[in-house]
Formats: C-alpha cells, sequence, structure tokens
C-alpha cells in the first residue's frame, strides 16, 4: 500500500501513514479504476477539459473533451476510440500518449499537468492497464460528496485545509480531496489552491470557497470578523448590545444585528433628516426634494415622519415612472434597430403599461402574469410587445430565468453549467414553453414586424440538441407539465413561478429591490443565484421573501420595510469599527444617480427642462418610452441598450467621459445660461451673498453648508464683479460635487 504524508486538518496524522483506498505502483492492482468516477475528475482537475483546453467547442489539436466532463460516454470515445486508438497503450501503459503529453516527455502545448509520483499520474496508469474499461450502467455512481468544514469562523492571514469525501452508489466512499476543483468567490478575503488550502488576506468579510468534484458541488461558508482578537470582539459585542435596545421588533434589523455580531463589525451611526430625506426621494421617485420639503420634513417632530415620507412618496406619480424606467431595462422595451417612428408607439404602450400598474401596486405575481402570458395584438395587449424584442428560443429562457428567477443559465444552452446544477435538459425544458408562441401581421418592412398578433400555435416542438430528445414544457430543475391539448404551456410555467413555495421568485425581486434600495443584493451580483455565489445573510433574504409572500406581492410593502430598516438609515460614512465593509450592510453603500435621474436633478436645479426631440417640453428623462431617443448626455452616464434582461448593462461606473461631460456639456451651458433658468433668477435677486450661497447649498445638496463651505463661497461671490457669472460658477461647481452626483 501507498505511504504519504498529508495536511493534519484532513483527518490524516503528520506521519507517514496508510491512505485507504490508494491507488498502486506501478505492476500493482489495488481495486477497480472506474472511467466516469475516477478518470474524468482527474482531467477536469488537471483543466485538459476546460473552455481553454480540449473542453472548447473545436477541441485541441484533433483531440475534443465534452466541457468539464459533463458527457463520460463522449470522453471515453474520444480517448480511447479516435485516433486509431493511439492515446491509449494497455500493453505499456507509461507509453501511453496520455500520460507522455500530460507529463511533458513528448512536446505538449498545455505544458507539464502531471508529475510521475503523483496519486492522479498512479488512478491514470491503473486505468489503462485494467484495460481503459468504458463507462458501463452498472458502474458505481456518484451520489454526493461532504466538505469539511462547511461553515468556519477564520481570522485574517491564516489557512483552513479543507477536505472532500465522495460516496458513490455502490456504498463506497472515499478521499478526493486531491481531485476536487476549488474557487473563491471573494478572492480579496480568501484565496483557495488546488489541493483545497484555504488561505485569508487582511481583508474582512464573508467568502464562500466551492469545491466541485464530478458533477457534485459543496461550499465553503466563511467569515473573517471585524475584530482581530476576542478582546475586540468583546468590545464590539457590547456595543451592539447598546444597539440591540434601540431597536425595535423589526425582523429585518434583528437579522442585520446578528450578521453584525459574527462579523464582529459595528455600524455607521444614524443619517440626519436632511441625508435621509435626500436618500428616499431619490431611491423612490428618482427626484431631488424641494427646499420647501426640505423645510417641512425637518420641522416634523413626529417619531414615525420617516414612514409617512415613504408612504407620500410611493403615491407620487414620479415612484411609476421611476421604477418603470427600471422595469423597461429589465423587460427590454427597445425601440433601436427598429424603424423607430413605427415602432415608438408600441414602446409608449408598454411603458404606460408598466408605469400604470406600478402606480396601482398591481400585486407582483399577476404583473408578471399578465406580462408572461400576454397574447393578441401588440397594439391593443402592451404587455405582448415583449416579444417584439424577445423573439428566439435563448432570448425567452435567459430573458426570463435572469429577470424573474434570479438564474444565469445561459451556459447550460451547450453544456452543463459548470457551477450549479443546470443541465443543456433544464435549458431546453425551458424553452419548450415558449415553443408554441406564434405570430402573424404586422410587419411594416422586410425587417421589423410593428403590430403583430401574439397566438398560440397548435405545435411547437425543442429538441435535446446533444440527445436528440423532444422535450417537454417543464419548469426550471423541475417536472414536466401536465398539459392538455389546448393549454398554454406559459400559464403553467407563469403558476409554477408565482407559487408560494417557489425557491426563486419571491427572493429574486426581494434581493433586486435590496440592491436598489442598499447599493448592493444580498445575492451579488443580484440575477446570479448559485449555490457558489450564496447570500451574504441567507436569513435576512429568506425573511423578506417570506413577509413579500405573505404580503400578497405588495411591492409598496416592501419598499416599505426595505427604506425603513435601521440599515437603511445608516450614514454612508466608515468608521474603524465598518472600514472595508461591502457586504454587510452596516453602513449605507454611496452610488452615483443613474443616467436619467441625473439629468433630471440638473434640470431640476437650474429649473430648465430637457428639450426630447419628439416630445412635449417638459418631460423627464425617467419618462422616456425608450433608449432610443436621442440624448448625449444620457449616453455618456451609462443609459442601458436593453439588449438583455441584466442590469449589468447599466453602467454607473465613473469614467474620463463623464467628468469631461460635467465640464464641456452643450445642455448644462444650455441650463445654466437660460434667461428664465433658476441661476438668471438668482442673479437678478437682492438676496445677500450669505442667503444666496445657503440657498444655493440647500438645493443643490439638500443640507445647509457648513461654515468654512460658506465663508468659501461668500468669499466667491464678492470678488466675482460679476454677479450672473459668479452664480453660475457657483451652481457649476456644486453639480459637479460627488455629494451632488451620488445616492448618499
Amino acid at each position: 500500500m501507498l505511504l504519504v504524508s498529508m495536511v493534519i486538518g484532513c483527518g490524516y496524522v503528520a506521519q507517514a501513514a496508510e491512505l485507504p483506498g490508494a491507488f498502486s505502483k506501478a505492476g500493482e492492482s489495488s481495486r477497480q479504476v472506474y472511467f466516469g468516477t475516477d478518470v474524468v475528475p482527474i482531467l477536469t482537475k488537471l483543466g485538459c477539459n476546460g473552455g481553454g483546453c480540449h473542453g472548447k467547442a473545436t477541441g485541441q489539436h484533433g483531440f475534443k473533451l465534452s466541457l468539464f466532463g459533463f458527457e463520460p460516454e463522449v470522453d471515453y470515445q474520444a480517448l480511447v476510440l479516435e485516433g486509431r486508438g493511439r492515446r491509449l497503450s494497455v500493453a505499456s501503459p507509461d507509453r501511453s500518449l496520455l500520460l507522455l503529453k500530460a507529463t511533458s516527455r513528448v512536446p505538449h502545448g498545455g505544458g507539464r499537468r502531471l508529475e510521475e509520483s503523483s496519486d492522479d499520474y498512479r488512478i491514470l496508469r491503473d486505468w489503462i492497464a485494467q484495460g481503459s474499461t468504458s463507462p458501463r450502467a452498472d458502474d458505481p455512481r456518484l451520489v454526493r460528496i461532504e466538505l469539511s468544514p462547511r461553515e468556519q469562523i477564520v481570522r485574517t492571514n491564516s489557512s483552513l485545509q479543507l477536505c472532500v469525501k465522495a460516496f458513490f452508489s455502490d456504498g463506497s466512499s472515499r478521499d478526493v480531496t486531491r481531485q476536487t476543483i476549488y474557487q473563491s468567490n471573494e478572492p480579496g478575503i480568501a484565496q483557495v489552491d488546488s489541493s483545497g488550502l484555504v488561505e485569508t488576506t487582511s481583508k474582512h468579510g464573508l467568502v464562500a470557497v466551492m469545491a466541485r468534484f464530478g458533477t457534485e458541488i459543496a461550499t465553503l461558508h466563511a467569515a473573517v470578523p471585524f475584530a482581530e482578537d476576542e478582546m475586540q470582539m468583546a468590545l464590539v459585542q457590547s456595543q451592539l448590545d447598546v444597539l440591540e435596545r434601540k431597536l425595535g421588533e423589526s425582523k429585518v434589523d434583528r437579522l442585520l444585528l446578528r450578521q453584525w455580531r459574527r462579523l464582529g463589525v459595528i455600524p455607521s451611526a444614524p443619517a440626519d433628516d436632511a441625508t435621509y430625506l435626500r436618500r428616499a426621494s431619490l431611491d423612490i421617485c428618482g427626484t431631488l426634494p424641494t427646499n420647501q420639503e426640505i423645510s417641512e420634513f425637518l420641522a416634523d417632530t413626529r417619531t414615525d415622519k420617516r414612514l409617512r415620507l415613504v408612504d407620500r412618496l410611493l403615491e407620487r406619480p414620479e415612484f411609476a415612472s421611476y421604477f418603470a424606467l427600471k422595469w423597461a431595462d429589465i423587460l427590454q422595451n427597445r425601440g433601436a434597430g427598429y424603424s423607430t417612428s413605427k415602432q415608438r408607439a408600441g414602446t409608449t404602450l408598454f411603458a404606460g403599461w408598466i408605469r400604470d400598474s406600478l402606480a396601482t401596486n398591481k400585486p407582483y405575481d399577476e404583473f408578471v402574469t399578465e406580462f408572461l402570458t400576454a397574447s393578441g395584438s401588440q397594439a391593443e395587449n402592451p404587455p405582448a410587445i415583449w416579444y417584439r424584442s424577445v423573439r428566439k428560443s435563448p432570448e425567452y429562457v435567459e430573458s426570463v430565468a435572469q429577470a424573474f428567477l434570479g438564474v444565469r443559465i445561459q451556459c447550460a444552452q451547450c453544456h452543463h453549467h459548470p457551477t450549479e446544477r443546470w443541465s443543456q435538459a433544464d435549458y431546453f425544458g425551458l424553452a419548450a414553453v415558449f415553443s408554441r408562441v406564434g405570430r402573424k401581421g404586422g410587419f411594416a418592412d422586410a425587417e421589423v414586424p410593428t403590430d403583430e398578433i401574439i397566438f398560440l400555435k397548435e405545435r411547437g416542438e425543442v429538441v435535446h440538441p446533444r440527445t436528440g430528445e423532444i422535450l417537454l414544457p417543464r419548469s426550471l430543475g423541475g417536472t414536466e407539465f401536465s398539459l392538455g391539448l389546448r393549454d398554454d404551456p406559459r400559464v403553467s410555467l407563469a403558476q409554477w413561478m408565482t407559487s408560494r413555495d417557489n425557491p426563486f421568485f419571491a427572493r429574486t425581486l426581494v434581493n433586486r429591490l435590496w440592491a436598489h434600495f442598499l447599493g448592493r443584493g444580498i445575492v451579488h451580483p443580484i440575477d446570479d443565484a448559485r449555490s457558489t455565489n450564496p447570500p451574504s445573510n441567507p436569513e435576512l433574504l429568506a425573511a423578506l421573501a417570506e413577509d413579500f409572500v405573505a404580503n400578497k406581492f405588495d411591492v409598496k410593502q416592501l419598499i416599505r420595510v426595505i427604506t425603513t430598516s435601521y440599515a437603511y438609515g445608516l450614514e454612508s460614512a466608515p468608521h474603524p469599527g465598518n472600514a472595508g465593509d461591502t457586504q454587510t450592510f452596516a453602513r449605507f453603500y454611496p452610488r452615483r444617480m443613474s443616467a436619467e435621474v441625473l439629468l433630471d436633478g440638473v434640470s431640476q436645479v437650474l429649473e430648465v427642462p430637457t428639450e426630447f426631440s419628439g416630445f412635449p417640453v417638459g418631460t423627464r428623462a425617467i419618462d422616456l418610452p425608450d433608449e432610443n431617443v436621442a440624448a448625449h448626455f444620457l449616453d455618456v452616464f451609462g443609459r442601458p441598450a436593453r439588449m438583455s434582461a441584466c442590469e449589468c448593462e447599466r453602467v454607473d461606473a465613473p469614467a474620463l467621459t463623464q467628468a469631461l461631460e460635467l465640464v464641456n456639456s452643450a445642455e448644462i451651458q444650455r441650463k445654466l445660461t437660460a434667461k428664465t433658468g433658476y441661476a438668471q433668477r438668482l442673479a437678478t435677486s437682492e438676496k445677500s451673498h450669505t442667503d444666496l450661497a445657503t440657498e444655493l447649498f440647500l438645493r443643490v445638496l439638500t443640507r445647509q453648508p457648513r461654515p468654512e463651505e460658506l465663508k468659501a463661497a461668500v468669499d466667491f461671490l464678492e470678488a466675482e464683479p460679476d454677479r450672473a457669472e459668479a452664480c453660475r460658477s457657483l451652481l457649476w461647481s456644486l453639480l459637479a460635487t460627488n455629494e451632488f452626483l451620488f445616492h448618499h
């Protein structure tokens, strides 16, 4: 038997020990080697069947394997039978081309992948020596893997050895730590090497480490506390005890507090009323508060005034317009690429339907059902316009999965998803739901349908691209729908999606709205839910989803819960107790205004509306029906093209072009110099420089100037001989500050 020395922590002793189930030295054979459960995982671990090597669509140098080894029968044919069988030599296993190339004893484009002294080499050699047996139906199948540990609190700059044990259908099990693939979702917090050794950095936070062996995945959930030692942790806990006594009975706040205790992080102080007013007004209505609204809110002494503010904002028409813009992005209400003059009527109808649904607080399950099952004329049934932009089988699957289930399933179109359970059968089973969607009429030209009629065809089939099997409509990862001849599969899909026990539907919208208001999703990215990308606070996500369902998918109530949470009311500035936190919501995470909100904000401050061609004067950017309205400012600041359901299309990262736009924008200059604008009105007013500067700060930044700011502003106004130019320059400088540009 093989004697090995392993790292303490995997269940092995430090001195030489006998490894159960080890493979033999040359000439010996300790057990049967199986292609599917022994050979394929090694090829995967070595990267042979990866997308950059033999697993890519065209293979590599005439040798092609299935991506990540999810089709072992295909791999066996390629490895053993193709190329006249030259890749293996049963008579002399060590002379097999497979081993010669992997060990670089003959030239290999992938370089050295194996050492002759390694266990992996011996496993491959034993399989060849045993006759290169093919995968059979009665071979042991991988049932599950167990990862140890599954949860752990670790310190900064420390290490943790993972251990993986595989269990098979014949009742056997063995350690597969060395044959497992590992991946950290937060390499800045913790990295993991090929042997499963996790090493944390100096950064604090939450990290998940994926372990994949064969088709099975397990995940380590680790926390690296902000408190570095027991004494510091005790001090943090005592401060959190004080906070706990101040909190109400909100389950959301209690679950946030539990996370802060676990990570030893102290939240920032509560934001003042002026900051909260600006934040809530922008987040709910995409609109800055007026000076009158500021004065009234600050003068209000009622203890529930923040909840009252949220209620008022939710009833304003700007709420429906702002969130209709968000949903128009997700639902790809697109005008570009078409004869816009003929498409605009449709995009306007669809945008109006979304806006009306939000204004009337249509339950979210009804909203999705109406949209998903829409049929008839696009001119009479606005949600049917979705089928104008989303026209092909992959677009149906990927848009629905990403928008409403929070799942990025694109990979499963060509192969089994590498980091999740989704197979090609799952992908095309969902595609079959839309296989009977028919279209007729409405063609205005050779390219673009402008007013189609959507109907249910009598027949429609989707075929599995690999097996040729006809797949029936089914839920994602579930069973086939029971359908009659005239039943619409989309109705069954909508019923499954909106059921109370659906594991994706409610939590996806909860996570999407949490990210909208808090700057980051509990699952992040927000539409990439998978076992290897776990929620930062699973209990919080579950509680919010349960409350959303219990309130019959009431979107406005969900917004109330989120915007009145303790986390939403915190300051954005970090302090030593939470510096570096980006996951626990121990402070408010600043983010730049979206393009439309920013342009409308500038227009509001300067009292000069933006002129959009073809629209009445006074139309706001958040009210535009589609993205194909010419506006250079909006494009520079990240307006999306609406080509997918991913919110990642909207760019909010800073860029040099944005800075140049703020300096050189013809639109801003027009607003600053307009004779009927706010800047000109200030220039002709008789207000003192102190009053003028105070009003400007309040109007632009929703706060009074600090003493040093007031002095600097007054000094500037007094030093500038041209009062109008001075007012314009001061306004311009305030509009260009991060304090104005960001939600904070």
